[in-house]
């Protein structure tokens, strides 16, 4: 649906261009937004990997696992439905403390490995369960301490304090998430 969505914008976005007589406008565009395109990522791929690297660290020196352990009280009352000894667990601390450093691309593979390890618990297999609810709802209103990556965007394009965003982005996904959470409460009782 969303793809068809982006493509019917641009072919009008190019119709129009074309008949108000800007086609260099769209050639310049199109030419220039793939550099654009390809500089952010040559300039954010240090950074994904850096913190890549670090979660691999953290989860081959067991600090994941000490997290997970850190993570497990809360875990436990949000996700019921899970036993205390599913890897799903562990997988979805992992995503929550990648999430939370903002590293969105090393907290995908955990998010993944959760998801199909509460498919395994799921016994209506064709429906997503309670517990995929609710992480799927943590997953997209969670906490983030540190932003890397909109740092690094902020710090790309020269803004004078890049770290300026910090606060703001805890704030805004604490109450999300205490918000989303309340919603996925009262979805789930009815």
């Amino acid at each position: 649906m969303i793809n068809k969505l982006w493509s019917y914008l641009i072919i009008i976005g190019g119709i129009y261009l074309i008949i108000k007589g800007d086609s260099s406008l769209l050639n310049n565009q199109i030419l220039s937004s793939g550099k654009v395109a390809f500089d952010m990522i040559l300039q954010m791929i240090p950074i994904i990997c850096l913190w890549l690297g670090v979660m691999n660290i953290a989860s081959s020196s067991g600090l994941i696992l000490k997290l997970t352990k850190l993570l497990s009280p809360f875990l436990k009352r949000i996700f019921p439905d899970i036993p205390k000894d599913s890897p799903a667990l562990g997988y979805i601390s992992s995503n929550i403390v990648a999430n939370s450093f903002g590293l969105g691309n090393a907290a995908t593979p955990f998010g993944i490995k959760a998801m199909e390890e509460m498919q395994k618990l799921n016994k209506k297999k064709d429906e997503a369960s309670r517990s995929m609810i609710t992480f799927l709802v943590i997953n997209t209103c969670g906490i983030t301490i540190m932003p890397t990556t909109i740092i690094s965007l902020r710090m790309m394009h020269e803004s004078i304090n890049p770290t300026d965003i910090v606060l703001p982005c805890i704030i805004v996904s604490v109450l999300s998430l205490f918000i989303g959470l309340i919603i996925d409460f009262l979805f789930s009782r009815r």
